[in-house]
């Protein structure tokens, strides 16, 4: 079948084949597609121009292959990009200025090429950027004014030897060789997930600590002394000054005193660490494992690992696990408000949380999941979807945190696993297939919709609305949380549109609910910005 008749096609992935030659132009008549993977193969010539004519694209991932000539400016045209991905090429010349134009990309991998020139400055508007990697190519000059640029990790610039700029492992742009800044590294961590719940948080600051989170190596590559892996601990990052990082968390934490602790799981106590830089860091020490629960903690590791390269600006980042004779610990971000439950929960803070507030909330977790289930693969399913492990920043930004139950599922795999999941946001279908499917967080969302809009949990109330008499406008009116001021009407007419999303998002059947991608993308047409008008 020739590729230019697949109009319809949604998803095409051909990855780790043994395709060669070039992508024909015709693949610019794929035009209702979305998701493209030919990576790892050995493609060849250059990226067809049109590729821009694909403007349903939302993840492009062409790495590992022999592409050459430069970067088509036709990608400058692909405005749903979200994940873009052209590592390990062979490809030269300069970056398009026209990638200005890509304000929806978050992921951003350009390394191990030849590009040359500077830094389009055009990357400052490029404002929901949060990971980009442009290390070994032959760029120079200063990055811009962007804020994934600068607090880009060393490794993510590294391999350019004329780059200049206020970030890590550069050289400030005043020809001086300038200090660098300083900035405390993780100790022997291991690619762990297990984001707790937390009860409280911080935003950390760009200035402070950097973590070192390079390629997996095997734990006999780690330094030796106190520092050791212990032999359970299948998967470790490499080491900078970590025993010094180790001691600094140790102190700032008094050894782990309850004083310090905001918050307590089945995993592990979570504690509130301020570090000699004044940065603040939420630390999980994981509870010391009885005998035979290894074993499930090997399984976690095997499925968190892809974990650990999440970046998105609606999910909780996780920095690393640092591992110590005596103690184990996670690192990661703190976000200032704490869980949306103890929000909802604590009349004077629902207050706070007009309606414009409440609908970025659910536009924040619709975008995170959204991700998880279509821009990485494997696809993760979060399984525990709960306002208490929905947490907020300082400006009331919602992010998906605790990744303890999480799933990876496997494309040839039943995907069974046991029960997960909070009591009132668990799919009902989970209960008696014990089968893991994108759909159980659907479900979960919309139970979480419909509890931000009436301002509690919504109980009893999903049975009825799914009944066919019951008419949603009416409804609706009758649900809004009367702590705050109703809605405009301006507001009112977004609030129908997330709602009658959370009712289709609790249907009994799983195949009528629609897919976090179909919700974040209706949600993102919103009008509605800013504040409550």
């Amino acid at each position: 079948m020739e590729l230019g008749r697949l109009t319809s096609m949604l998803k095409l992935i051909l990855n780790d084949n043994q395709l060669s030659g070039g992508v024909p132009q015709e693949l610019g008549s794929l035009i209702e597609l979305e998701y493209l993977d030919l990576s790892t193969n050995n493609l060849s010539q250059s990226i067809p121009s049109s590729i821009g004519d694909l403007a349903k694209l939302h993840h492009l991932n062409l790495s590992k292959n022999k592409f050459s000539h430069g970067m088509p400016i036709q990608l400058g045209m692909l405005l749903q990009l979200s994940v873009l991905d052209l590592s390990h090429n062979i490809l030269a010349g300069e970056i398009p200025t026209d990638f200005s134009s890509l304000d929806s990309v978050v992921t951003l991998n350009l390394s191990h090429n030849d590009l040359s020139g500077v830094i389009p400055s055009s990357f400052v508007d490029l404002r929901g950027l949060e990971f980009v990697d442009i290390s070994n190519n032959q760029l120079s000059g200063p990055i811009p004014n962007n804020k994934a640029l600068q607090e880009a990790p060393e490794e993510a610039l590294q391999g350019n030897n004329g780059l200049c700029g206020n970030a890590t492992g550069l050289v400030l742009c005043n020809n001086s060789i300038g200090e660098k800044k300083h900035k405390s590294k993780i100790g022997s961590i291991v690619v762990y997930i297990i984001l707790p719940t937390v009860v409280g948080a911080i935003v950390i600051a760009s200035s402070g600590i950097f973590f070192t989170l390079l390629r997996r190596k095997k734990c006999e590559q780690t330094e030796e002394g106190d520092m050791q892996p212990k032999e359970f601990e299948l998967h470790t990052i490499s080491i900078f000054d970590g025993k010094l990082f180790y001691e600094e968390i140790i102190k700032a934490t008094e050894d782990f005193d309850d004083a310090y602790c905001i918050g307590r799981g089945g995993f592990g106590n979570v504690y509130k660490a301020k570090l000699p830089s004044d940065d603040l860091v939420a630390v999980k020490k994981l509870h010391t494992p009885a005998d035979g629960e290894w074993s499930t903690r090997k399984e976690l590791l095997n499925e968190v690992k892809i974990l650990t390269e999440i970046r998105h600006r609606n999910i909780v980042k996780l920095y690393g696990f640092c591992s110590h004779s005596q103690h184990s610990f996670l690192v990661y971000e703190y976000l200032e408000r704490g869980s949306l439950y103890s929000i909802l929960d604590n009349d004077e803070e629902a207050k706070k949380l007009d309606w414009s507030k409440r609908l970025n909330i659910i536009k924040g977790v619709a975008h995170g999941l959204s991700y998880m289930h279509c821009d990485v693969s494997p696809p993760i399913v979060h399984r525990d979807i709960s306002s208490k492990n929905i947490l907020l920043d300082d400006e009331y930004e919602a992010c998906i945190s605790d990744f303890g139950t999480a799933k990876v599922l496997e494309i040839n795999s039943s995907n069974w696993t046991a029960v997960a999941g909070t009591f009132g946001y668990v799919a009902p279908e989970f209960a008696y297939t014990l089968k893991v499917t994108e759909k159980c967080d659907v479900y979960s969302f919309g139970v979480l919709a419909l509890e931000v809009i009436q301002g509690k949990h919504p109980n009893n109330l999903i049975g009825c609305l799914l009944s066919p008499v019951i008419r949603e406008g009416r409804m609706l009116g009758d649900l809004l949380d009367d702590r705050i001021a109703p809605p405009t009407d301006i507001v009112l007419v977004e609030l129908t549109t997330v709602f009658k999303l959370a009712v289709a998002c609790v249907h009994a059947n799983p195949r009528f609910r629609p897919t976090m991608y179909d919700v974040s993308q209706i949600e993102s047409k919103s009008p509605i910005k800013g504040r409550d008008r």
